[in-house]
């Protein structure tokens, strides 16, 4: 979900990826590259995202994802069953009675 809704932004490469998500969660989430790249290939293989090469302010080469519209729908749904599922957990968590 957090690539996908990070994505929805503007199309980023995986660096990119890991500071965005660690600078929006005020640095509480580290995404390792080890867990990222293997993500990026499946939401990839999945059509959930598009990549393509480019080259960055740095003059790197690097791959570009873009989520597809497909992402965007999986992504709509992702965050609808997570928020049921938070709302479920409040509920257990919630003081009997209340």
């Amino acid at each position: 979900m957090m690539i996908l809704r990070s994505l929805m932004r503007q199309p980023m490469h995986g660096y990119a990826l890991v500071q965005h998500i660690k600078q929006r969660s005020n640095e509480l989430l580290q995404i390792e590259e080890g867990s990222l790249y293997p993500a990026l290939q499946r939401l990839l293989k999945e059509g959930l995202l598009k990549a393509e090469w480019q080259v960055s302010a740095s003059n790197r080469r690097v791959r570009t994802y873009r989520i597809t519209p497909a992402g965007r729908k999986h992504l709509e749904l992702e965050i609808s069953s997570f928020e049921r599922m938070i709302e479920a957990i409040a509920l257990v968590l919630s003081p009997a009675g209340s």
